[in-house]
């Protein structure tokens, strides 16, 4: 087993990391093969159980109840999930989520193989989300433990690329591979990657987290100082309002109605490509935002950028081909690049470094928790007003939130300095 060894006494810092070659190190190796088989999946995931839902219900009521259960559960753990990784191995915190999501995905498999009742895949759903919202603050730190110096931006710029070459081939592989043998076979290739990525982790032996102190805050007392900050923010709390206005319509509306319209038109293989589409235009402006100088004052023009990322639902809407669908994601995909990396940019800047991750999992929570509701509610306003309705009303508004929180005096104020 690869360790990172560390000095007697010193159980907070690892030591003999590798300043220019993070591959070198076996640590950071065993995790980028690691996080790399578990992102392929997981962006094959959503076409696949998508399509596999529809497949054994025909129903897209069945969808939201099962995106939802998903959501719903992941959005609840993502406030703990921050106090849980800040206070033990982050590696084995990896491991035993990686673990569980690998079973429950290969469960999830099987109910879909073998035409079971749908009403099983809720629980393995729920659980799947548990998994995730322990997962994604854990992934926040743990770099830091693996690499050290100038290999850190190496490192992140590896993880990156790895992500987006997920991002543009696990949809269209999804898709490919559930229109021509089944939803389920696409998840159980998930829970592969899963259960590899969980014997990757197994490798890496990172240090004992160093005792607490006594004075040390509770988790809820951290939590409360980060809620105390969020909210006398005007700047962090009207952006987290309109991502949850824009989740709870655009992004919930076309989690359903994306697979439910396109099952009968382009079907699941379109369905991937199209958000493949969304990957290259991310992977693109990736590229480009790192050759240039971000703008003095980045938020307005930001958030009046992320308007576009509606688009796709509009389109959708519209029953607008595979072409101008495509060319839609691509755009929502650069706009949102976009707006990610000033975000990331701003918040670094603006807020302090011990309250980063507090007020960071805020943000997440009050942005999230309203997307089950737009799952939820898609198919119930689509059997009232019709689907086209739907599209352009969830459109419309997530554009409109975004466009009205880019007039807030604050948000218009923030500036970063590039010098």
């Amino acid at each position: 087993m690869a360790e990172v060894e560390t000095p007697d006494g010193d159980d907070s810092e690892p030591r003999h990391l590798p300043t220019d070659r993070p591959l070198s190190s076996p640590p950071f190796r065993w995790f980028f093969i690691g996080r790399s088989v578990s992102l392929a999946g997981s962006f094959m995931s959503p076409v696949a159980l998508s399509f596999g839902v529809l497949e054994i219900t025909g129903s897209g009521a069945w969808l939201s109840a099962v995106l939802a259960a998903a959501v719903i559960p992941m959005v609840a753990t993502m406030l703990i999930g921050g106090g849980i990784a800040d206070r033990y191995r982050r590696d084995s915190v990896l491991r035993l989520t990686s673990l569980g999501a690998g079973i429950t995905q290969a469960g999830v498999a099987v109910v879909l193989l073998t035409h079971q009742r749908p009403a099983l895949l809720l629980p393995l759903a729920a659980l799947n989300g548990v998994f995730q919202g322990l997962t994604t603050p854990t992934l926040r730190g743990i770099l830091a433990n693996l690499v050290s110096g100038r290999a850190l931006q190496q490192a992140s710029s590896q993880l990156a690329s790895a992500g987006n070459t997920a991002r543009i081939l696990g949809p269209s592989a999804a898709g490919f591979l559930t229109a021509s043998a089944g939803g389920g076979w696409a998840i159980a290739a998930d829970a592969a990657t899963f259960l590899a990525a969980a014997a990757c982790f197994a490798r890496i032996s990172l240090p004992g987290r160093p005792p607490r102190a006594a004075d040390d805050p509770s988790m809820l007392s951290a939590l409360a100082e980060g809620w105390k900050y969020f909210r006398t923010r005007t700047w962090i709390w009207s952006v987290t309002l309109a991502f949850a206005i824009f989740n709870a319509t655009t992004m919930g509306f076309w989690q359903v109605l994306g697979p439910v319209i396109t099952n009968d038109t382009i079907g699941p293989g379109g369905w991937g490509l199209a958000l493949s589409a969304r990957g290259v235009g991310a992977l693109l402006a990736g590229l480009i935002l790192v050759k240039i100088p971000i703008m003095r004052r980045p938020m307005t023009p930001a958030l009046t950028a992320m308007a576009l990322a509606a688009l796709p639902l509009i389109l959708l809407g519209a029953s607008s081909n595979l072409a101008w669908l495509m060319t839609a994601t691509f755009i929502a995909g650069i706009v949102a690049e976009f707006f990610t990396f000033v975000w990331v940019t701003v918040t670094n800047t603006h807020i302090p470094e011990r309250l980063l991750s507090r007020v960071g999992a805020h943000d997440e929570f009050w942005s999230f928790l309203s997307l089950p509701v737009g799952q939820i509610s898609a198919s119930a306003l689509t059997e009232a007003v019709g689907s086209t309705t739907v599209a352009y009303a969830g459109g419309g508004i997530g554009a409109a939130a975004m466009l009205l929180t880019a007039l807030v005096p604050s948000l218009r104020r923030i500036e970063i300095n590039n010098k």
